[in-house]
């Protein structure tokens, strides 16, 4: 059966406890756990046809592997049970306690909560998660533990749902496993996201690593024979490794960049471990001597560790032959916090490592990644929560000095706005400039790594709204808000009113007040704001970017003010044609090839861009597209991405797929192809499959002229008596 290596049993999570060494875990309520959920999952079984019970256990090995605590692993092991089983909160912390029932919770995904898209619903989850993350860290490492066994064991699974997991796991998963300097996790949940992706270009780069092992391994013994002999008289307990660098990270400087794996510096690195600070000094002295090092390829992660806490010296250096490879250097302390990040926490709590100055170093670090999951739960638009995580907790740090000579450490292209409320709030707040080595710069100026940059203050404070979209940070844009949200309510309310009333006339929607006080109620806005001029102040502080739910607001509008919903008119359904335009400009290209990329499958009415590739003309992506970066100078070849806008009426036919939900019965299918039939709608794919649960999924790809179409489309289809849910594939 496929995976079953992945899968482990209770048998092999003792025999990690024992090997561990620790005699903290309290092996009954570790027992008891799994009996408990054993007997709750009971003959369940996941979709390759393994008892399910293995499931939990496997993530319970992943976390004891790590050194967390009795409370985690019996969190791993019961993780399910609340959401897939009878069991209710409420008998798991009579049965185990508060903390356990705390971290089960957290974990649990929201599923009863109806949202109107996809993308709600995932922003929502994980502003769940980061709520309990912030209260208890060990909610988020479990949470990471599951969906790396789900990844492990994902071959089974149908190829729209691993896509969708590996591109949550690149867009929010693996940057929180960087931050919290998880590099195994991190690692392994991008290159198997990577392999379901993009598996011709996986498959590439596993060849070439394959093909090289032989010599790979050769070259890396000799390297560490040559290190040993010059340090074995001098440098005490040196330890020496060889490594592979993982496949995301050799896609991303070669697929990505078009690049050969000869090309790269850093494919096969070898790593010194020793005892002491002093001696990694000693171990790049001996290493520079031995071999030639390469200008600007030498990092001191050590004087100036990494956001997540990671510390190592690395240095890049050409053998007698000049082959390039790369050499790390760190102490043991540094090599489990790099391996395990903050999980070495309760490494140091279970007595199973010992530096207790590290584990403070951890501590601390715990305090700032809540602090920073804090700031993201100020965001009140949850969907751009994934955005804000993959842009905070990101790999690409700078490194900027104060005039005071303190290191702070930011993301990539972040201004000195960003810096002024790093430092301080009040700093932020009273910030009315910046100097970047000692000049006077923009205040929307990109920060490098090793500037100084000093802020320049007033006694007052007076932020801008400007800055909101000017700096980079969650926190700055968070905290920004916050004072408006606070000082400036009345004027908010009278800003955001304006606002929303330009917007509703721009698109025909003409209310009066007592109309509007209406409509805020129908569209039930009353979720989130008390009253119609909460709802104005949100607006006007920047608390909602109204742009985004203008589609909801026009179709409820349409429902509520129009002649009701069976009197929409869905525009009619475009002639097919075999060869036609694009319907899409290409600024400054007047003849150009147009494809439609199928990772995102644009429609007219959806922002989008060009990408100009080799040989096939230019790619078209929306502009939210995941293969889309936020920011283009953010990408490696930035000149090759093109401003291109639909054409006022394209006349043509897209392709557009959709997924229903729908209580399982008879003559569903037949509803829902006469729905589409009355509505000329031209059908290319559709099928249906039975779930488990009573529940019926029907995928249907269909031709639409444009994203006002489709949902028209959607709302006609919305009718048929039992479906649930449709969303846009």
């Amino acid at each position: 059966m496929k995976n079953i290596a992945h899968y482990q049993d209770f048998t092999e999570l003792v025999g990690i406890l024992e090997r561990s060494g620790s005699d903290a875990y309290d092996m009954k309520k570790i027992e008891d756990a799994y009996r408990f959920a054993e007997a709750s999952h009971g003959d369940q079984r996941r979709v390759s046809g393994i008892p399910y019970i293995l499931h939990p256990t496997s993530v319970a090995c992943i976390i004891a592997e790590m050194g967390l605590d009795t409370d985690s692993i019996c969190g791993a092991l019961l993780h399910d049970v609340v959401e897939d089983t009878p069991v209710m909160l409420d008998e798991i912390r009579k049965r185990f306690g508060n903390d356990v029932a705390k971290l089960i919770d957290g974990v649990t995904k929201i599923s009863k909560i109806p949202y109107s898209t996809r993308e709600e619903q995932q922003a929502e989850n994980i502003r769940k998660m980061l709520i309990a993350m912030a209260d208890d860290i060990r909610v988020i490492i479990i949470k990471l533990a599951d969906r790396l066994h789900n990844m492990r064991t994902m071959d089974c699974m149908p190829e729209q749902k691993r896509r969708d997991k590996s591109v949550e796991n690149m867009q929010v998963y693996a940057p929180i496993a960087h931050r919290l300097g998880i590099k195994r996790i991190k690692e392994e949940l991008e290159d198997r996201s990577l392999q379901y992706l993009d598996p011709v270009g996986y498959k590439e780069i596993e060849d070439a690593l394959m093909l090289n092992e032989e010599g790979r391994a050769d070259f890396i013994r000799s390297i560490k024979e040559q290190i040993t002999e010059k340090t074995k008289d001098t440098i005490p307990n040196v330890y020496i490794s060889g490594r592979v660098k993982s496949i995301n990270s050799i896609y991303r400087k070669t697929i990505m960049r078009n690049q050969s794996i000869d090309d790269i510096f850093d494919v096969f690195a070898v790593r010194v471990i020793v005892d002491t600070v002093p001696d990694c000094y000693n171990v790049l002295g001996v290493v520079h001597d031995i071999f030639k090092p390469i200008p600007n390829r030498f990092k001191d992660y050590i004087s100036m560790p990494k956001q997540n806490m990671y510390q190592s010296l690395h240095t890049t250096v050409l053998d007698n032959k000049a082959i390039p490879f790369e050499v790390q250097i760190r102490t043991w302390e540094m090599h489990y916090t790099a391996e395990y990040g903050i999980a070495a926490h309760w490494k140091y709590k279970l007595g199973m490592a010992s530096d207790p100055k590290g584990g403070d170093r951890v501590s601390k670090n715990i305090e700032k990644v809540k602090q920073m999951i804090l700031d993201q739960l100020e965001t009140e638009d949850s969907t751009d929560i994934a955005r804000n995580i993959r842009n905070d907790f990101g790999e690409n740090d700078v490194y900027v000095f104060t005039p005071k000579g303190d290191v702070m450490s930011l993301p990539r292209d972040s201004t000195p706005i960003d810096l002024a409320y790093l430092i301080h709030t009040q700093v932020g707040h009273r910030m009315v400039g910046a100097k970047v080595n000692g000049k006077i710069v923009p205040i929307d100026h990109a920060l490098k790594t090793g500037e100084i940059c000093e802020i320049i203050t007033q006694k007052e404070e007076h932020p801008n709204r400007a800055w909101i979209d000017i700096c980079k940070t969650a926190s700055a844009k968070s905290k920004i808000r916050q004072w408006f949200k606070r000082e400036k309510r009345d004027e908010n309310i009278v800003e955001g009113k304006q606002i929303v009333e330009r917007e509703f006339k721009r698109q025909g929607m003409n209310l009066n007040d007592e109309e509007m006080a209406d409509f805020f109620v129908n569209v039930n806005m009353k979720k989130q704001y008390n009253t119609l001029d909460d709802f104005y102040a949100a607006v006007g502080y920047g608390g909602i970017q109204l742009w985004k739910i203008m589609p909801r607001l026009k179709e409820e509008y349409q429902k509520t003010y129009a002649s009701g919903i069976e009197n929409i008119k869905v525009p009619p359904a475009p002639v097919r044609r075999k060869r036609a335009s694009s319907g899409v400009i290409i600024e400054g290209n007047d003849d150009v090839l147009v494809k439609f990329s199928n990772c995102c499958n644009p429609l007219p009415g959806d922002e989008i861009i060009g990408y100009i590739t080799r040989g096939y003309g230019v790619s078209i992506h929306k502009r939210s597209c995941t293969n889309v970066p936020a920011n283009l100078n953010d990408s490696e070849e930035p000149e090759r991405w093109v401003s291109a806008h639909w054409e006022s009426d394209t006349g043509e036919a897209f392709r557009s797929t959709l997924q229903i939900i729908a209580a399982d019965r008879t003559g569903l299918l037949a509803d829902v192809t006469i729905q589409l039939s009355n509505m000329h709608i031209f059908i290319h794919t559709l099928n249906s499959r039975e779930l488990k649960n009573g529940k019926a999924v029907v995928t249907v790809t269909i031709d639409v002229a444009g994203r006002d179409h489709l949902r028209g489309v959607i709302s006609r289809l919305s009718d048929i008596n039992g479906i649930e849910e449709i969303k846009r594939l």
